[in-house]
């Protein structure tokens, strides 16, 4: 009998690669309570091979508890070792005690709006050669901008939404249906400007049953609004005769982006529209729609503010943030892919190089501002990306 011959057997060797972090602290903003990533949207990271951190307690605002991200294979750690990760997502203003303790060279993802409130915390990101990238500033392949289009479609929706159950608050509304009923004509809902989050509010307006008219002096952008949303839009450039008539018979308001900047509701129009109308500023510099209204951050205020007894003209702001778990689940998949991205690149710098979008993004870059109003916030020279790169 022939004696056992000893056979070569394949080994599996583990990769000692070091995977890459993403840090997910909790807000401790009480104006701003969006969340970046669901359950599932964590789960997609781990699986293309990111490692995911998250404060315990930090997707409390979204209604989802830790033992959902856990199920996913999250890991639950304290704040200073979220915000210790290679790519920290904190969509708020940070305070500076949160940024130093972000390490040195790590990559920062939140809001222009918000990094740029807090000139001393920028200096520290500056200092600590953080990469901090604009999510709303990214663009995509056809020049689009994901982040920013999800959220101004969220801020459409969420305003009407907010309107709607504002004015059927029999306490401390009027108690009359947005579509009103056989009968009764319906709600007037007035709207500048026909971006993606005028659109949004005409749609869901619409459907509610609302009268609706939008004006904006960019006629081709108009007629492009007017096409996809139906004839149940009225659509005028702003002739301020039309738009005063418009404004004095409106129960809802909302203020979208235009270009060129127009439709500002100044004191004098004000005076003309009805006494407890609903007016949404959704700008990129809420407040400054309607400058002489009192202004209402939704996050942090509820219809019971508004005196029925005396009722006012006010400004709401921050709409989407009242539904900040259809926020995250919007966001996710975003996310997802913008991160594959860059481990596809082989980290941030490659990847800001080989990405357009992704470079139209970057506010502050290894020690160097490289966004022109972030530079002009700080005092500062800014750099050229472009440059910059080309050398490093």
């Amino acid at each position: 009998m022939p004696s056992p011959v000893p056979l070569e057997e394949v080994l599996r060797v583990g990769s000692v690669a070091r995977q890459t972090v993403v840090g997910l602290p909790a807000t401790d903003n009480l104006s701003d309570h969006r969340f970046p990533l669901t359950p599932e949207g964590a789960g997609m990271l781990i699986e293309r091979g990111f490692r995911v951190k998250m404060e315990r307690g930090a997707a409390t605002h979204i209604h989802y508890p830790d033992e959902a991200y856990c199920r996913h294979g999250v890991e639950m750690v304290e704040r200073a070792e979220a915000l210790g990760a290679d790519i920290v997502v904190y969509l708020p203003a940070m305070s500076t005690a949160d940024a130093r303790r972000i390490k040195r060279g790590a990559l920062l993802l939140s809001f222009l709006h918000a990094t740029e409130k807090d000139a001393d915390t920028l200096d520290i990101l500056l200092k600590r050669h953080v990469i901090v990238l604009a999510i709303e500033l990214l663009t995509d392949v056809s020049g689009r901008h994901p982040f920013a289009d999800i959220l101004h479609e969220i801020d459409g929706r969420a305003a009407i939404a907010v309107a709607s159950a504002l004015l059927a608050d029999a306490i401390h509304g009027k108690g009359i249906l947005l579509g009103g009923v056989a009968g009764v004509v319906p709600c007037e809902v007035t709207i500048t400007g026909s971006d993606v989050a005028a659109c949004a509010a005409a749609r869901t307006a619409i459907g509610l049953g609302a009268t609706v008219r939008m004006f904006d002096n960019n006629v081709y952008r108009l007629r492009e609004a007017l096409d996809r949303l139906g004839p149940g839009v009225i659509g005028s450039t702003l002739h301020r005769k039309v738009y005063e008539n418009a404004l004095r018979s409106a129960d809802i308001v909302v203020a979208t982006d235009t270009e060129p900047r127009c439709g500002i509701v100044d004191s004098g129009m004000t005076d003309l529209m009805k006494r407890g109308v609903i007016c949404f500023d959704l700008t990129s510099k809420p407040g400054t729609a309607f400058p002489s209204m009192q202004l209402v951050d939704l996050d942090l205020a509820t219809a019971a503010d508004t005196d029925p007894s005396e009722p006012v003209r006010t400004c709401y702001v921050n709409a989407g943030n009242t539904v900040p778990r259809t926020v995250a689940m919007a966001l996710s998949n975003t996310f997802v892919a913008m991160l594959d991205d860059i481990i596809v690149c082989d980290g941030v710098a490659n990847a800001l190089k080989l990405n357009d979008g992704l470079r139209r993004a970057a506010i502050i870059f290894l020690g160097k501002c490289v966004n022109q109003q972030v530079a002009h916030l700080l005092g500062i020279r800014h750099v050229d990306i472009n440059l910059f790169l080309q050398f490093s």
